[in-house]
């Protein structure tokens, strides 16, 4: 496995443990939780952002798991329903099982995960997902009045049945079938065919929603970053997928507005020229002015200035910037 893919699975398996702990805070406290909408829907998005990692990488065990629980937080999220101790303890379950499985990966040395552990964990937690899925169906028959209506949604969300209606565009597949893509061009290796490729593909994705300015202005930073002939792969391949991963999953769930450009991928595009002939006096409407902070001279001080400016990820990301500078350097 090269060093692209390891990196991009330790990212994937640092953001699944963290979705986890949304779950699992969420379940704890399910019947309070049922009554904020805000908290269901996050319980469902984590569920929903495992899945869609787990999709781009190849782990279909975390995959199917993260699935079904996707599919029964939705119908919480749309349907709400009495909660007693028997639908939070198969909620529990579910959730184990899905933990089982990040906890392999995350402890295998090689970053795969053994057959016969994935198959006795998904064995092994089938029997629940029917038994919650059909608990969930008795609890909306118990909740409402219109049983034509309840058997349709249900079955719509458990896939019994065909949707009336289909969303326009799933985004977050498009967005992980255009990743893998890439994923696959940057083990080919570094070439100027190869980097123009990619740009053209990563520019594709603007076409998915042209009117979130966020997430265009972070296609046309990500498209700089990898136009950058001083950007190794290596460097520059986990940053771009990690960062169209998390807006993509941002944009799916009507977040456009949190969608942000780091400060690994603004520094990526340095010394290079737009990917596009751009007009340079007339601005980007889109675009967001890049903020700037002042940094005192002493240590002590540009470390608070750094702390009370940027948020943890933002923080790691510059740490890892600059290990990765100091390192550069000393190789010259």
């Amino acid at each position: 496995m090269d060093d692209n893919k390891q990196q991009i699975i330790h990212y994937f398996i640092e953001e699944a443990q963290e979705h986890l702990v949304t779950v699992e805070q969420g379940l704890l406290d399910l019947a309070e939780v049922i009554s904020d909408a805000e908290r269901v829907n996050e319980m469902f998005r984590a569920a929903h952002s495992i899945k869609g990692g787990a999709a781009m990488l190849g782990f279909e065990g975390i995959q199917a798991t993260a699935h079904k629980l996707e599919e029964c937080f939705k119908i919480l999220r749309d349907h709400p329903v009495p909660i007693d101790q028997k639908l939070e303890t198969l909620f529990l379950g579910g959730y184990d099982a899905l933990k089982a499985l990040v906890e392999e990966l995350a402890n295998s040395p090689t970053l795969s995960m053994r057959p016969e552990v994935v198959a006795s964990v998904l064995s092994g937690s089938a029997a629940n997902f029917v038994a919650l899925e059909e608990y969930l169906e008795e609890m909306l028959n118990i909740n409402t009045h219109d049983t034509a209506n309840r058997e349709s949604a249900v079955a719509a969300t458990l896939g019994g049945g065909t949707a009336v209606m289909a969303p326009p565009i799933n985004i977050v597949a498009t967005v992980t079938t255009t990743l893998q893509q890439m994923l696959g061009l940057f083990k080919q290796g570094d070439s100027p065919a190869n980097r123009q490729q990619l740009v053209g593909i990563a520019q594709s994705l603007s076409s998915i929603r042209p009117d979130a300015g966020n997430w265009q202005a972070l296609i046309r930073t990500t498209a700089q970053a990898i136009a950058n002939p001083n950007n190794t792969y290596n460097a520059v391949a986990p940053l771009v997928i990690r960062e169209l991963k998390q807006a993509g999953d941002l944009l799916a769930a009507e977040r456009d507005r949190e969608i942000v450009v780091s400060v690994a991928l603004q520094q990526a595009t340095a010394t290079v020229a737009p990917v596009a002939p751009i007009a340079p006096a007339v601005p980007t409407p889109t675009a967001p002015a890049v903020a700037q902070i002042t940094i005192p001279v002493d240590v002590r001080g540009a470390a608070q200035g750094i702390l009370q400016n940027f948020n943890r990820q933002q923080v790691t990301e510059l740490v890892v910037l600059l290990h990765r500078v100091i390192s550069n350097s000393k190789q010259n």
